[in-house]
């Protein structure tokens, strides 16, 4: 290392001290290389160009390696490294019940004691939570599910922003009758989308959200109550709005359907944000609306949904180094820098972060107006078999398919319920 190297590294070392005074200590003076494991293939080049370069300028000693694995293959991939003892420091964890297991196994480290948690709600904690606030993940992102449309179709034909789920299928109903474009851009080939993109979109303000998610686990609640055959059968009349042959449409065939002009809505996620601005750019302008409320003066609710967490693996050799890391999710620079590099992704500490991109706007903005709350099975109930996250997945998938009645939907994903679940059998 040359002489000027080594002044530019200690003034950068001085500068972190002053500015970001984040846990405990600073890591020692020896470089050290932390591994984060991810499942976000697609934004290697925001936390390799923004994100990273941001933290290592406050700890210069500290390098961090973002590598991630195809989200397809990321939980078998990470359950062989943890097992062969290969596994990176820093850990990306899926919300609520999908890592628990690797904690209590003793995989990942206890973070109760990590400095900057006062950041966090204890909503957003609780995600990467034991049922008794034993803590394993610091809160990282949150996506928010909404409608997206195209703004120059809706001027072209005239039409308004739904508010109630008739008045949502009655402009598919005025796309349809112009015959220009294709009314609703989704298909059911790929069984997460009506599960993810359906049910968990647009079936929020039927059972009421949070209250609704709840009282599915303390058992007041039950998937045959009429919320959520009214939500089935709203997503069974979109049938005739989809494209000729849905069954066969794939996710990314909905993408690109959209994103070429060809439909007027489509069912996304904010985290879709990024990639729509990237390929569609001038060519139309994107609105967004969130999920239509059942009835004129109902409670409007969004799945707004705690997505990704950092965990630390409990056998990491550089334990200290890893917290600070921790420590600097929960900051103020971190908020901003994410919110910024991934638009649609949103940094979960309580710091007030303005976001540049119009349409994060509007996805943040349904917040103020309307009851958020996480997809509603995969906390708890989805602990036993059947797996009722993935029974939703599955039977929404056939009553879009029109080989399932809403009725029988519930009565299904009920019974499997209630085989297990000890506050939902008896009646």
């Amino acid at each position: 290392m040359t002489t000027k190297t080594l002044r530019i590294a200690f003034v950068l070392l001085i500068a972190s001290v002053i500015a970001l005074p984040i846990g405990s200590a600073l890591a020692q003076d020896d470089g050290v290389t932390l591994i984060i494991e991810s499942w976000r293939v697609d934004d290697a080049d925001e936390w390799n160009d923004v994100i990273l370069p941001a933290f290592e300028a406050h700890y210069p000693n500290i390098s961090v390696d973002f590598q991630p694995t195809i989200n397809t293959q990321y939980g078998a991939t990470l359950g062989t490294k943890m097992e062969a003892g290969t596994a990176g420091d820093l850990i990306m964890v899926e919300p609520f019940d999908y890592r628990l297991e690797m904690y209590l196994n003793g995989d990942l480290a206890n973070l109760n004691d990590l400095a900057g948690l006062e950041n966090f709600s204890a909503g957003a904690l609780s995600a990467w939570s034991t049922d008794d606030g034993e803590l394993f993940g610091v809160p990282l992102a949150a996506v928010i599910h909404g409608f997206m449309y195209n703004a120059d179709i809706f001027a072209e034909l005239g039409l308004e922003e739904p508010a109630t789920a008739q008045e949502f299928l009655d402009l598919l109903d005025a796309v349809k009758q112009d015959g220009q474009y294709v009314p609703l851009a989704m298909g059911t080939s790929d069984g997460f989308v009506p599960g993810l993109l359906g049910l968990q979109l647009a079936g929020q303000p039927f059972w009421r959200g949070e209250e609704g998610r709840l009282a599915l686990i303390d058992g007041s609640g039950k998937f045959t109550d009429q919320g959520y055959i009214d939500a089935w059968a709203f997503l069974a009349a979109w049938a005739d709005y989809m494209p000729d042959g849905y069954q066969a449409v794939s996710y990314p065939d909905m993408q690109n359907l959209f994103t070429l002009g060809g439909s007027a809505v489509y069912p996304a996620g904010s985290w879709e944000i990024s990639i729509f601005n990237q390929l569609v750019g001038d060519d139309f302008a994107i609105g967004a609306f969130p999920p239509p409320v059942p009835e004129d003066g109902a409670d409007c609710f969004i799945n707004d949904h705690m997505d990704m967490g950092m965990a630390m693996n409990a056998d990491t050799q550089h334990p200290e180094e890893a917290q600070l890391f921790l420590e600097w999710l929960g900051s103020a620079e971190f908020a901003e820098l994410w919110n910024n590099a991934l638009p649609g992704f949103f940094a979960m500490s309580n710091h007030l972060v303005e976001a540049s991109d119009p349409m994060v706007q509007e996805y943040a903005g349904w917040r103020a107006n309307c009851g958020s709350s996480p997809r509603n099975a995969y906390a708890i109930i989805s602990r036993g078999e059947p797996n009722t996250d993935s029974e939703l997945i599955r039977v929404t998938q056939l009553v879009m398919n029109g080989e399932m009645s809403p009725e029988e939907a519930g009565e299904t994903v009920q019974a499997g319920l209630a085989s297990w679940y000890e506050p939902q059998m008896g009646e």
